[in-house]
């Protein structure tokens, strides 16, 4: 009774992780190797392709198991191990272990323990969580927010400059389509597109920036209560990047540190300032916007990273060019941080 029913489940399973029959082709077999050991211990090997004969002789016994997948138990029983071939190069490792009164079959994500010990045949079925694969290219979406700020000269302006920026309500938000080539385990290059709006909220609202024949002026607008002034601009981003997952390069999954680096570039689809201010002794908001194209430069370019840990991951970037034209100044270098979605 065991016997045949173990043929069905092996025949299910089969159907289960093949989803069609395997029909086994009929192959001579031209050679055999037994190999024995301990009291009861027996390894058979049948071979019928001499590139198969000489591949063995170069393997370990430790590699033999680890390629076939071979159940570890203390207990005593015998296990058998059948390699099923389809005719695509698809194959399936099928171990089946056979105790007193207990056998236990194993296909894949599947197993199958019948146990006899008792009056009754019990059947019982378990499925592992399907092992999630690392394909070799993949395209995502990813979004970005943040929050702006500018260099002058290496340092952040301070608060009696008229740029001096405010980091909340400075925000940087990004919508990008990305590819992703697999190099080599745990190794990706990365490309994307998308679009990206810098933010940058002055810290003293009584200044607002308005575009002149001469560039920018950063006017101190005493004749109104102002309490918003900003600089705003779009781009169109091309951008690349190199990533290293040490959770897969370490087979943790995605338990492990990401990192990644690379170059970006953008050109400007759109800009203006906006002022927000109040009439001295009025209670009315009233705005003011303009354009900023007069003197926002048109490309910016600049290296960006990320580092991430499980669903976590952070990027930064830095433009190598000035957020105004060469010839104006102040020479600001923006520069952002914050999450990935």
């Amino acid at each position: 009774m065991k016997k045949y029913l173990i043929a069905i489940i092996l025949m299910a399973l089969v159907q289960l992780a093949f989803g069609n029959p395997v029909i086994p082709e009929e192959k001579p077999v031209n050679d055999s190797i037994i190999v024995e050991f301990g009291k009861s211990g027996k390894v058979v090997f049948l071979i019928d392709n001499p590139e198969d004969f000489e591949r063995l002789k170069s393997m370990d016994i430790n590699q033999i198991i680890k390629e076939l997948n071979m159940p570890e138990t203390e207990s005593e029983g015998v296990v058998t191990v059948i390699e099923m071939r389809q005719k695509d190069g698809n194959k399936e490792i099928v171990s089946i272990y056979e105790n007193v009164g207990e056998t236990e079959v194993n296909i894949g994500r599947y197993k199958i323990i019948v146990d006899e010990t008792g009056g009754r045949t019990k059947v019982k079925m378990e499925t592992s969580p399907k092992e999630k694969k690392d394909p070799p290219f993949r395209t995502y979406l990813n979004t970005d927010l943040g929050i702006n700020s500018y260099f002058e000269n290496g340092t952040i302006p301070g608060a009696g400059s008229a740029f001096s920026p405010k980091g909340w309500g400075s925000w940087n938000v990004g919508f990008h389509w990305m590819a992703s080539q697999k190099i080599t385990k745990g190794a990706y290059w990365d490309f994307g597109l998308g679009i990206s709006w810098y933010n940058f909220k002055l810290d003293n609202p009584s200044y607002q920036a308005i575009g002149s024949e001469d560039g920018i002026n950063m006017v101190n607008r005493t004749d109104v209560n102002g309490f918003k002034s900003k600089i705003s601009a779009s781009y169109l981003n091309a951008l690349t990047m190199f990533k290293l997952d040490f959770g897969k390069l370490n087979d943790n999954g995605r338990n492990g540190l990401r990192i990644g680096i690379g170059p970006y570039a953008g050109y400007r689809l759109g800009g203006r300032s906006k002022f927000v201010y109040r009439e001295i002794g009025g209670s009315s908001r009233n705005k003011d916007k303009l354009p900023a194209g007069s003197y926002l430069n048109n490309f910016r370019y600049g290296i960006r990273g990320e580092v991430g840990f499980k669903s976590i991951t952070f990027f930064t970037t830095y433009d190598l060019n000035p957020l105004f034209h060469n010839s104006l100044s102040p020479e600001l270098h923006p520069f952002s941080f914050g999450i990935v979605f």
